[in-house]
């Protein structure tokens, strides 16, 4: 930069290298508090302040209304926004909260504005894998291209059409491949690209991933060009998916949905780098997921049990009746028999080529009848053994996939099913056909230890990693009695005292994606570019659609806190207040209320203020005026002898700190 650049530029900035010092000293000085309560909430939890008009309706007797109002914004909400608390103290806690309950009844209509260039959201899987389909098969598109202005002719649709046919026995035996052994792992051809940062474009606040306008997006109805045009890689559908669960996280108002959609893609998790699913995720979302989120457990979960994306993952698509290849060829000599009017013996059925006997024969895969008890319904502790979850892969044989390239919808194949007995927790099934898998799920569904593990899920992802016992019984009593209604035992947790009691006041550690979306939300950050966004959240370690096992991200907090991940989280929380993430633009200045000034601890204590409540334990205090006292805080405008505050490293500074990672 020359001197007139230097001259001209008056913006406070500190650099990189001070930035990433301050975040390290600070994360080494205040890691020890993440896994300490802190002093200030410790010393509170003998006061018991009358109860509030506010809080009318609630249990609560151990928090005072501003600590009740934060705490719900933080646990039914991704956090408070500026005004929310205000909002939320007006309209009543309780009558917010039952219309978080109850969220097809508020208006969302400016989110949907939001989302309203993400054209992937509403295609069918079929349509994503035609408009993002693989450069090979992009490559086949673009050759057949017409000759009347790019469009392609039914003729070369058709040879298409017949060349995805033709590759679908060799689609199926390569993801055959993938089952072997139970992994989930993706091959190098089938693993997503990273998602890279945008490039420069004339309008950053238009640009998305791949620097393409997100707000106008592809035209649904455009022909896919060649493999050159990047925004046509498979890998923009997973991109749009993040980028939209990221906006709807921030903006949207029906918050408890977002939590509970988030909760349910994780406890029914799904790999986007496997495979097909990359194209299965969209639907899986949309029409599995969010819908089924307030509903009774047992429907979600047989949504999931057909759904393409769930079949393609833990490879049920693939199970079979080993005697189902026998059976088949048997009819097949039958036939002939009866084609030939019964003259003649019948012909033996041909054998294979010598070394493919074995070679198309699809079996038993126990991939999904084993997560379907120990992660789904009954849990690792359930009650059942090995035994149960052969036979329930039995029961499932059958369930698979249409067409997976072409047309990835759920097929009941009565070929493939096992149509002996079957036995599960000692229990006969034997309703015949697609019913054997219906009935293991009406099973499963209602049964105690399913309704006890459901319990403890709901209850440590809202309540605390130990949550009470007794809160748990009673919300599984709930399930048990609402034949697995979510609604009803969301409503248990959260109308018990356990809910709002001291100990579960910032007694959670946000994940990655919970501290980004918290942290934009109590900026009052604007965003028009989520994709940096969504690339903090996976630098930060909870890479969005990424998880490959089926046991989803975890909800506790020893995952997510070590040193290299306080230091990630610091060095965003710097970089956003700062307002160096493209495409989000924060107001620090306004939020805080404050002009600029060289009195750092008026600014520390207005910001411990703005985004912590006021509620910071000492040795936070005392860590966070350390840093102040540093000279990259404190920066000069040319020609001004007096040093001002940045107020955006102390904002990051501050929720960097141990009380805003809790929630």
């Amino acid at each position: 930069m020359n001197p007139q650049q230097r001259r001209t530029d008056t913006t406070p900035r500190v650099s990189l290298t001070a930035r990433s010092f301050l975040a390290a000293s600070l994360a080494f000085s205040c890691a020890i508090s993440f896994c300490v309560e802190p002093t200030s909430i410790a010393a509170a939890r003998d006061k018991k302040p009358k109860q509030d008009p506010v809080l009318k309706g609630l249990p609560i007797t151990q928090l005072s209304t501003d600590e009740a109002i934060v705490h719900a914004l933080n646990r039914l909400a991704y956090g408070p926004r500026p005004g929310d608390v205000e909002h939320v103290r007006q309209m009543g806690l309780e009558k917010w909260i039952e219309q978080q309950l109850n969220p097809g009844a508020i208006d969302d209509k400016a989110l949907e504005a939001r989302l309203a260039g993400y054209t992937t959201l509403t295609m069918s899987a079929s349509r994503l894998q035609e408009m993002y389909p693989q450069p090979k098969q992009a490559a086949k598109q673009a050759a057949n291209v017409g000759q009347a202005d790019g469009k392609r002719s039914d003729a070369a649709a058709a040879t298409i059409a017949n060349d995805m046919q033709r590759g679908k026995g060799q689609t199926a035996k390569g993801d055959a491949a993938t089952a072997d052994g139970g992994s989930n792992a993706p091959s190098d051809a089938n693993a997503p690209a990273p998602m890279k940062e945008e490039s420069g474009g004339s309008n950053p606040a238009t640009r998305g991933a791949g620097g393409r306008n997100v707000l106008s997006g592809p035209d649904p109805n455009s022909v896919p060009p060649g493999i050159a045009d990047d925004s046509r890689r498979p890998q923009r559908v997973i991109e749009e998916l993040a980028m939209a669960k990221v906006t709807r996280a921030i903006y949207s108002q029906r918050q408890l949905q977002q939590v509970m959609d988030d909760f349910w893609f994780n406890h029914f998790n799904v790999f986007a780098g496997k495979g097909e699913d990359r194209w299965y995720l969209t639907s899986y979302e949309r029409e599995v997921i969010q819908p089924h989120a307030f509903g009774k457990f047992k429907d979600l979960l047989t949504a999931t049990a057909k759904s393409p994306a769930m079949l393609f993952y833990l490879d049920n698509f693939l199970s079979a009746d080993p005697r189902a290849a026998d059976r088949q060829a048997a009819e097949r000599a039958m036939r002939q028999q009866i084609r030939r009017g019964g003259f003649g013996r019948p012909l033996p059925p041909r054998a294979p080529p010598q070394g493919q006997a074995k070679k198309n024969v699809r079996g038993l895969n126990e991939n999904y009848g084993r997560e379907l008890m120990e992660l789904h319904t009954l849990g690792v502790d359930g009650g059942y053994t090995q035994k149960d979850v052969t036979e329930v892969a039995r029961c499932f044989t059958g369930w698979t996939i249409e067409k997976p390239r072409q047309n990835p919808e759920f097929k009941f194949d009565e070929w493939l099913h096992d149509p002996d007995p079957k036995y599960v927790l000692g229990k006969k099934i034997h309703a015949g056909g697609m019913k054997d898998g219906e009935q293991v799920i009406e099973l499963l569904a209602p049964h105690p230890s399913t309704a006890k593990f459901i319990s403890t899920k709901l209850a440590r992802r809202f309540v605390s990693d130990n949550p009470p016992p007794a809160l748990v019984g009673r919300m599984a009593k709930t399930f048990e009695s609402s034949d697995g209604d979510i609604r009803s035992v969301l409503k248990t947790m959260i109308y018990s005292p356990e809910f709002w009691s001291r100990e579960a006041y910032r007694a959670k550690i946000k994940s990655p994606f919970e501290l980004v979306v918290s942290t934009v939300r109590a900026l009052g950050t604007d965003v028009d570019t989520p994709m940096p966004l969504v690339q903090w959240t996976g630098r930060i370690g909870e890479p969005l659609y990424q998880c490959q096992p089926p046991t989803g991200y975890s909800d506790r907090a020893d995952a997510w806190v070590n040193t290299g991940a306080l230091l990630n989280r610091l060095n965003f929380t710097l970089t956003l207040a700062g307002n160096r993430v493209r495409g989000s633009r924060s107001d620090v200045a306004s939020l805080l209320g404050m002009e600029p000034t060289t009195d750092a601890k008026t600014v520390l204590d207005r910001a411990v203020g703005v985004f912590l409540s006021g509620q910071a334990a000492p040795a936070t205090v005392e860590t966070l005026q350390k840093q102040l006292d540093s000279p990259q805080v404190l920066q000069a405008k040319l020609d001004d002898p007096v040093k001002q505050v940045d107020l955006g490293v102390v904002a990051g500074l501050v929720l960097g700190a141990p009380e805003f990672q809790r929630r």
